[in-house]
């Protein structure tokens, strides 16, 4: 099917606006550019409501990061999810994925800690990745003080996806329990060719050549793509939590995403995978043009609270 209309009506003004590529600019120009295009462009009716927020910080790998708790409407205890914004390791915080996080709240019913992890090229890979797993393994430890009960859950979209699935498997590793993961448009495979790639490498908002600006400042000094902590597809996944996986039409990482669920499936994981058609990378935060994108979020956050819940 088509793109969306609505989201296919922004790509368009995107395009007449001549805005210059991001991978054409520095770090700084692009998150400022990214900034701009989430949380300064939503007018304050388009929040999604939640419960309360809280600002604070959380221990990661090398000192203390931003942090922000989400609580749903009603009384607890609730599941605790452990949220990572994209942006390929290079652009995004708190501020740019703050509806994205509040939909996971709401449409999980879930307490959401989003963690504002260290960015390249600043700080490469590892760091981010580091930073994910300390601060997951801290709040698992601290459950008491977000959600109030021992169901604890992983979220993320693209870049944070990825760091979702990497959280999961090293707190795996560590014996702790995890109710489920919640994977949006992930990067999972940096050596991987896959059709998508090559299908949607430009005009769906997220390119090709963005693509390899982030990876080469995340981890173009890493000489092994297949390192788990980077590409989480080539680990052991026996024994994950169950997934869910959301993936785009127009996205050039709808395919490895997918393959991520069929390799889970293979290692005897439950994997929920579901593509959403005329969708593009980045959908997530488009609910507020677009009612089919809006659509998808509820059905997929929903589905994420019923496996938090058994």
């Amino acid at each position: 099917m088509p793109v969306d209309p609505h989201i296919a009506a922004v790509l368009s003004m995107m395009e007449q606006a001549g805005m210059p590529p991001m991978y054409e600019g520095t770090a700084e120009a692009g998150r400022a550019q990214y900034l701009a295009l989430t949380h300064g462009s939503r007018a304050p009716e388009q929040v999604v409501q939640v419960g309360s927020t809280e600002d604070r910080t959380v221990p990661g790998a090398d000192g203390e990061l931003k942090a922000r708790v989400y609580r749903p409407e009603g009384e607890g205890p609730f599941p605790t999810v452990v949220f990572f914004h994209g942006g390929g390791w290079v652009i995004g915080d708190l501020d740019t994925h703050d509806n994205m996080a509040r939909n996971v709240c709401k449409g999980s019913n879930a307490v959401v800690v989003a963690v504002d992890y260290r960015l390249a090229p600043e700080h490469p890979f590892p760091a981010a990745a580091e930073d994910g797993v300390a601060s997951a393994r801290w709040i698992a430890q601290h459950l008491d003080e977000f959600g109030g009960d021992q169901r604890l859950g992983l979220a993320g979209d693209s870049a944070g996806g990825n760091l979702s699935a990497v959280v999961a498997q090293a707190l795996h590793a560590d014996g702790t329990p995890l109710a489920g993961q919640f994977l949006i448009y992930p990067a999972v495979d940096a050596e991987g060719e896959y059709p998508s790639r090559v299908e949607n490498a430009k005009g769906y908002f997220l390119e090709k050549d963005t693509m390899d600006w982030f990876y080469g400042h995340y981890a173009g000094a890493w000489d092994d793509a297949r390192d788990a902590r980077l590409s989480p597809l080539h680990a052991d996944l026996s024994g994950l939590p169950p997934a869910v996986i959301v993936t785009a039409e127009f996205d050039p990482l709808r395919d490895e995403g997918e393959a991520y669920g069929e390799a889970l499936r293979a290692a005897g994981v439950a994997a929920d995978v579901r593509r959403y058609d005329g969708m593009i990378h980045g959908f997530f935060d488009m609910g507020a043009i677009s009612p089919a994108a809006q659509s998808a979020i509820d059905e997929s956050c929903a589905r994420f609270g019923e496996l938090l819940r058994g």
